[in-house]
């Protein structure tokens, strides 16, 4: 990976959902307690990165962890949150957007994706000394995100054993919503996911997300394509 070619993640307002979030939980014996929220945060302390072992497995979030993502694990900050991570050693930078737990080493304050790792100069030393502050997402324009960095999202609105359940919610929300509705089976668990899009921005999320309370579904899973 060319440390020249890896783009920071774009901060934008993505929906604090349940899952994630879990608050308290606890790892290894130990609890721990959410920030209320990520604004002012700021630290500094030893950040480390996962490598291969970690690849295509789910995040704290339910997203495939990715070696070339510009991702993080933070043990306490609300996911997502998007953070600036800069190498003390060296003054490089990387934004990226938190969407998993941990690291649950006492000495570490956060640990990154390979590509971030690149990034920052420490992948071959393994841990690097660095400050971490909080990017609020209302400093960026969204559309203009969205237009250089173009994404798409599904929404996840439920996972049923039942086949006819799932047809049931699809066809209620093709009515109520005018979206795309796709029943999706899971392997090898045999569930059955409806999901709404493609939407094509963070705005187009938002919307659909206030209209799904109408069917009482309040807090949508959003997958990030």
């Amino acid at each position: 990976v060319d440390p020249s070619t890896i783009k920071d993640a774009v901060p934008r307002e993505d929906l604090i959902t349940r899952a994630g979030n879990k608050n308290p939980y606890t790892v290894l014996g130990k609890t721990y307690h959410l920030l209320p929220t990520s604004k002012g945060y700021k630290e500094e302390g030893i950040a480390s990165w996962y490598g291969t072992k970690f690849h295509g497995r789910p995040t704290a979030n339910g997203e495939p962890y990715s070696l070339y993502g510009m991702t993080a694990a933070h043990k306490t900050l609300p996911i997502p949150a998007y953070v600036k991570v800069t190498n003390l050693a060296n003054n490089r930078t990387a934004v990226v957007r938190v969407n998993d737990r941990g690291p649950f080493h006492a000495d570490r304050v956060i640990d990154l994706s390979y590509a971030a790792a690149v990034k920052l100069g420490y992948e071959e030393q393994g841990t690097a000394r660095v400050l971490i502050e909080t990017i609020e997402p209302n400093s960026y324009d969204t559309e203009l995100a969205d237009a250089e960095n173009p994404r798409q999202y599904i929404l996840q609105v439920g996972a049923f054993k039942s086949l006819q359940s799932a047809a049931k919610l699809r066809a209620e929300l093709i009515l109520g919503t005018s979206q795309e509705v796709n029943i999706r089976p899971t392997e090898p668990a045999g569930y059955y996911r409806v999901q709404l899009g493609p939407l094509n921005s963070m705005n187009e999320v938002k919307q659909l997300s206030e209209q799904l309370l109408e069917f009482n579904i309040s807090q949508p899973r959003i997958i990030a394509e």
